[in-house]
């Protein structure tokens, strides 16, 4: 399907973009008017883009339906300051509660059954309900258009983090993810949650560089067996593994032996065999295994 975004109406062309750019980040956001009544309103279009100096984007885009701005924009525009929480699972559907378009004035953090408690750099309050809170002083907005669905991008500098303790690692040192668990938007009326079971980590090159496809010897970077996948991981080493002499492992015996008529399905076998050892973390001894297939 190819889709030329022209000639897509607003609201299919939102949600298209929504399910496919997912997921996304929640950043529930309390802002005052003049007179600092507090208005709170969640917003999926929001991340992370500095941080020296630290600076978060969100953006209210207009509405779809009569080119209105949400309370938020006229807010932020009026008392540049504003307080960004993110969005865990015992919070979302009090978080999506306070999307609801009540009339200005009207605190949603109240009809959402959220908690003010002050900041202490900004006027706007925090909500004691959420696990990281970040106190913020607007330094722009930007629009991107007049008509229904324009966004607002709205970049906020960071002056005050407050984190739970709950969510620190034993060491009280760093955020933990597995204590942390966010919640993300999708598409339509879909979210996911970030817990154990869909937490996975993956090595950074960082300092090092890796020998990357171009250095995979051709048996291995050709393999009908190993993914895309496998192969980064392979890639990532900093050099070539070298055949360790005294590598014992009864599998690949098993396999020399009963395929030592056909080298052609040795080497299939093998290759599962690494493949296997790559998506249980044994990165060394799937390069063993290889080194071995490639020597035969």
């Amino acid at each position: 399907m190819r889709l030329l975004m022209s000639s897509v109406p607003p609201a299919l062309r939102q949600q298209w973009l929504q399910y496919a750019v997912a997921p996304r980040p929640i950043g529930l956001v309390c802002t005052v008017d003049e007179e600092g009544h507090p208005n709170l309103s969640p917003f999926s279009f929001f991340n992370l883009f500095s941080t020296e100096p630290p600076v978060l984007v969100f953006s209210p885009a207009r509405r779809l339906r009569d080119q209105t701005v949400k309370h938020t924009l006229s807010n932020v525009l009026a008392v540049p300051e504003c307080v960004v929480h993110i969005v865990d699972t015992s919070m979302v559907r009090q978080a999506s509660l306070s999307s609801c378009e009540y009339p200005a004035g009207v605190d949603e953090a109240l009809m959402a059954g959220f908690t003010h408690i002050p900041s202490e750099c900004v006027r706007p309050p925090r909500i004691a309900e959420s696990p990281v809170q970040m106190e913020c002083r607007v330094t722009e907005v930007k629009s991107l258009g007049e008509q229904g669905g324009a966004g607002n991008l709205v970049i906020c500098e960071v002056l005050m983090l407050h984190v739970s303790d709950e969510i620190l690692n034993p060491s009280g040192t760093m955020i933990d993810p597995h204590r942390l668990q966010q919640v993300a938007r999708l598409g339509g009326d879909w979210y996911c949650r970030v817990d154990a079971h869909s937490l996975f980590e993956v090595e950074k090159p960082n300092q090092k560089l890796g020998i990357g496809f171009p250095g995979l010897p051709e048996d291995i970077r050709h393999s009908p067996i190993l993914t895309g996948d496998q192969l980064a991981r392979l890639a990532n080493v900093e050099a070539m593994p070298e055949v360790l002499t005294g590598f014992e492992d009864a599998r690949v015996r098993h396999i020399i032996q009963y395929f030592a008529h056909t080298p052609e399905e040795m080497e299939r076998e093998l290759h599962r065999h690494a493949a296997s050892l790559l998506d249980a973390g044994s990165l060394q001894e799937a390069w063993q295994v290889l080194l071995v297939a490639s020597h035969i």
